[in-house]
């Protein structure tokens, strides 16, 4: 169980006039139920008043008033027995009574000495309030929010609320719904709140944000669904942890490092790292991605939430919410495509979770044969310039074979007529993609100057090995 505790100032103000000016709350007859009908679920407007449901105890720190008489006025502390000790009366009992009642009972005591007493009693310092917070939160817990002293006559102080409580509790993790909170008063029949965290975001609404008091819970439930533009909403918020530590994750399927990563913002980036991000960590995706149906798989309080991205979406119209803020011990998963249509690959090539280079494997007569790395998108001719061109003695330059792995597991074979002053297209110079092989063949000339090497070689052999003899047989 976690101890904390954050320093909360009050104006001198009577709490009636906190609530009416600021909280802008009904007000509520004594005898009201706290509960709401079956089947109902109250708003944030519908809290009872502070000054009807506080009690007081030990640690408040009160301002009374009594006008015209200036010597009983002054500033009093409820002592651990729970009495306030008063000038000309003594002690008065008022632990466990509200602010409304503690008056009353002041006043009725100094009618013993004044005529008529004009009492007025203000808090102006709350005890230290211990709350609890549980559900989609980075640190639930039992908190200690204590109060500090206000200054005399007004200030700029404020009573504890919800959002004060989360941040307290490290903020809320990217798992968590805004939209259904609970506030949990213990009262002698028991209260329940639902506030909506995203209208206070969105309009500012304070009443969402309502004061706590000693003994409230509140629990932060699970998302049904990984919500991107609720995320993006609670990380500019400030409801969140200020630091912005690197995330281990996992990606896994069609990119072309599979495993576990540590993934941090880019370029200092105030914003957690994003699932392209991870993408590109771990190699890009490779040819036989779908990403139309990339999963997110996300832990949270109450177990495992799976949500589906579409990536495809994300490069044709820039609908940033497929690319989602990741969080602590999520994996993504990149599917096989069945299919993969041929015009989407150059698409696809230039896109920021594609990977930084593709490997082709130029064999056969060109200057410089062998595995090459070259950018994503590159054409056949550029391909076979990065090998150094053709040789000019031995190679066919009319012709190539392109031989491609398809993401389905067959193979293709493809003979290509080659112009190296055509530009990109399918027929003459083609996309590459990764693994795929280009084989330069021999020139006609060379297969039959090898053909004839090949056949006079044993009469060659037999030359030198008659010279040798001859050379070194005496």
């Amino acid at each position: 169980m976690q101890m904390q505790s954050i320093g909360i100032s009050v104006t001198n103000l009577t709490l009636y006039t906190i609530l009416s000016l600021n909280l802008q709350l009904p007000v509520f007859a004594q005898n009201r139920p706290l509960i709401p009908p079956v089947n109902q679920t109250p708003n944030a407007t519908e809290l009872p008043q502070l000054d009807s449901t506080y009690n007081l105890g030990t640690g408040d720190r009160l301002r009374l008033d009594v006008f015209g008489v200036e010597k009983y006025s002054g500033e009093y502390l409820v002592s651990t027995d729970g009495t306030l000790n008063l000038p000309g009366i003594g002690t008065v009992q008022v632990q466990g009574l509200t602010l409304p009642q503690a008056q009353a009972r002041i006043s009725e005591r100094y009618r013993a000495l004044l005529k008529q007493p004009v009492i007025t009693l203000s808090l102006i310092e709350f005890r230290p309030v211990q709350i609890a917070i549980s559900g989609e939160v980075s640190r639930p817990g039992s908190y200690r929010m204590a109060g500090v002293p206000g200054q005399a006559g007004g200030g700029d102080g404020q009573l504890p609320r919800v959002t004060q409580a989360i941040q307290l509790a490290g903020g809320l993790t990217k798992a968590a719904d805004l939209s259904r909170v609970q506030l949990r008063r213990m009262t002698p029949n028991g209260s329940v709140v639902t506030l909506n965290l995203q209208e206070l975001l969105e309009q500012g609404s304070l009443n969402q944000d309502p004061i706590l008091l000693d003994g409230d819970s509140i629990y932060v439930p699970t998302a049904v669904s990984i919500d991107s533009s609720q995320i993006r909403q609670i990380v500019s918020s400030g409801l969140v942890s200020a630091e912005n530590q690197p995330l281990q994750v996992v990606v896994v399927g069609q990119v072309f490092r599979p495993g576990v990563y540590t993934v941090s913002a880019e370029n200092d980036n105030s914003n957690p790292p994003t699932v392209t991000q991870a993408i590109q960590i771990a190699g890009g995706i490779t040819n036989s991605a779908d990403i139309r149906n990339v999963e997110v798989r996300r832990i949270t309080r109450t177990g495992l939430q799976t949500t589906e991205i579409n990536l495809w979406e994300l490069l044709q119209s820039g609908d940033i919410n497929q690319d989602p803020f990741l969080q602590e011990g999520d994996t993504i998963v990149i599917p096989t495509a069945s299919e993969i249509d041929p015009q989407e690959v150059e698409a696809l090539a230039t896109a920021s979770f594609a990977p930084e280079a593709i490997n082709v494997n130029v064999v056969g007569e060109v200057v410089d044969p062998g595995i090459l790395q070259v950018p994503p998108n590159t054409p056949l001719n550029q391909a076979i310039l990065a090998a150094g061109g053709f040789d000019n003695i031995r190679a066919r330059k009319q012709e190539v074979e392109l031989i491609r792995l398809n993401p389905d597991g067959s193979v293709t074979q493809e003979n290509i007529t080659i112009d190296l002053a055509q530009g990109i297209n399918d027929q003459n110079n083609p996309i590459l993609r990764n693994n795929d092989i280009v084989v330069v063949s021999r020139s006609g000339l060379s297969r039959f100057g090898d053909a004839t090497s090949e056949f006079f070689r044993p009469v060659r052999d037999i030359i030198t090995l008659g010279a040798f003899l001859r050379l070194f047989g005496n």
